[in-house]
């Protein structure tokens, strides 16, 4: 299940052009078919990571931007 903070990690990477919506759909895409095949539930900033799409500086920066939003 994708909680609401993926949903807001994926969004902000879209918005703060880390990321292409095909990215955040592909990313999400694997993360429910691992899900379905009884792997570890992973975040989709450490999908994006492991694909290429993001680094670890940006994936903190939207995570840092979330905590500030909450």
């Amino acid at each position: 299940m994708v909680t609401d903070f993926e949903k807001r990690f994926g969004v902000l990477a879209v918005e703060r052009g880390y990321i292409t919506r095909d990215q955040l759909l592909e990313a999400m895409k694997l993360q429910v078919e691992q899900g379905l095949d009884g792997m570890e539930h992973r975040l989709l900033g450490s999908l994006l990571f492991d694909m290429g799409y993001m680094s670890i500086g940006q994936v903190n920066e939207v995570i840092e931007a979330i905590k500030q939003s909450e």
